[in-house]
């Protein structure tokens, strides 16, 4: 049967988030969660949809993927494709060919899970190796400790203390608070954790938003961020205790999430919560 590559209507992208959380095991290696494709939501439901790539045989989704940016496409296969030839080389072909709406020409990357003989192809065509990120785990088996600061939950009346958060945070000016209001309609969105710390004059500190992928599967994080007047307090540590704490309350499994390497603070911030960094990562990439 052919493998066919599509682009999901907005009402289709449940099919394909539903796939990523079948797909979510604590024995897979760090991939594509359905809270990443949540997460884009932001921008609205059909410029996610307008993102999101699906490879399928005989009406099955064997791979989701989702331009990040229009040069980096983020995506994962289903457990038992991991070593499929046919949907491996049919990968290398949309992602190395423009006119196939994957990736455009010039420089372009793809994050995939370790251990797919995509990563083999591809380094068989010229492809090479980004910068390192360092993924983190915890396991949510026991309970989660205080964080220690108030913490509250992120709904409607504070969407603006989200947004000015994630501004200091990441240096930029584009969250606002319909940020959160687009997250509020987007699928799956009762699996998600907004949260706040707050310091003792009620101040936003810090927030994180964690998706659930369902019982018994890992959690992710996506983001997490310390207002850049309160970096050094702990705060970040504070929020993702918060945040390792609700996803158990939902029956996640672990927690992860995926820093870069060279982000040692970040880094540290996770460890301090009890994440366990794993091997470093990296993704694929091509020159022009």
């Amino acid at each position: 049967m052919t493998i066919v590559l599509g682009t999901p209507t907005v009402h289709a992208v449940r099919e394909a988030m539903a796939a990523l959380r079948e797909w979510q095991d604590d024995g897979a290696p760090m991939q594509l969660h359905p809270g990443d494709v949540g997460w884009n939501h932001r921008f609205g439901a059909a410029e996610t949809a307008a993102v999101v790539r699906t490879w399928s045989r005989g009406g099955r989704i064997l791979a989701v993927g989702m331009q990040d940016t229009p040069t980096l496409l983020r995506m994962t296969i289903a457990p038992e494709a991991f070593q499929d030839e046919e949907l491996a080389r049919r990968l290398v072909e949309d992602c190395s060919l423009p006119g196939r709406g994957v990736l455009p020409e010039g420089a372009v990357a793809v994050e995939a899970p370790q251990g797919l003989l995509l990563h083999e192809l591809l380094t068989a065509e010229g492809w090479g190796v980004d910068e390192p990120w360092t993924p983190l785990f915890r396991d949510l088996t026991e309970a989660v400790e205080d964080p220690g600061v108030r913490i509250e939950p992120i709904g409607p009346e504070r969407a603006q203390d989200f947004a000015d958060v994630l501004r200091s945070a990441f240096d930029t000016q584009r969250p606002t608070p319909a940020y959160w209001h687009a997250l509020a309609k987007a699928p799956f969105h009762t699996d998600a954790r907004y949260l706040a710390a707050y310091d003792d004059r009620g101040t936003p500190a810090a927030v994180v938003t964690v998706w659930s992928a369902g019982p018994g599967r890992p959690g992710l994080i996506e983001p997490m961020g310390v207002h850049a007047d309160h970096r050094g307090r702990g705060y970040g540590r504070a929020i993702t205790l918060a945040g390792a704490a609700a996803l158990r309350e939902l029956g996640s499994s672990s927690i992860r999430v995926c820093t870069p390497s060279s982000n040692t603070g970040a880094v540290a911030t996770y460890q301090s919560a009890g994440l366990v960094p794993q091997p470093e990562i990296g993704d694929r990439i091509r020159h022009p």
